[in-house]
């Protein structure tokens, strides 16, 4: 199901808390409420659409990712970006890395860690901000 995006700069600023697998559902909007806004949005977290879990799903290539409680190991290459975001207005500077190593679940709380590059590195760091409250 499509939802609304969150603009609530309180909600945002907030914490998530863990997912488990009867979140799966809340990963499902994202991923559908992503598709809608394909041609703007390359990722999103959780409380954007209103729930204040850890999970995120992303662009990664043209292949729509999911990760449930995704936390950044370590990051090597750091640089300053300008990103924006669905549920903010304009463009705000950040610190990413360019490779990243992250450590995350799937919908049935499958643990896996994998090394990101680049673009997708990117948008995982903006999402996982999300999940802890930062805003950009």
């Amino acid at each position: 199901m499509i939802r609304p995006i969150v603009t609530d700069v309180l909600f945002l600023a907030r914490k998530a808390e863990p997912a488990c697998a009867a979140d799966a559902s809340i990963a499902d909007d994202l991923l559908d409420t992503l598709k809608a806004h394909k041609d703007d949005c390359v990722g999103m977290a959780a409380n954007m659409i209103g729930e204040p879990k850890s999970i995120i799903v992303f662009d990664d290539d043209g292949t729509l990712r999911e990760m449930f409680n995704p936390v950044i190991l370590s990051g090597k290459g750091p640089y300053p970006a300008q990103e924006g975001c669905l549920s903010l207005t304009g463009q705000r500077p950040a610190r990413r890395f360019r490779q990243i190593k992250v450590q995350w679940q799937d919908r049935a709380m499958k643990p896996h860690i994998k090394t990101f590059t680049g673009w997708t590195a990117q948008i995982i760091q903006h999402e996982i901000d999300h999940c802890a409250g930062i805003i950009i």
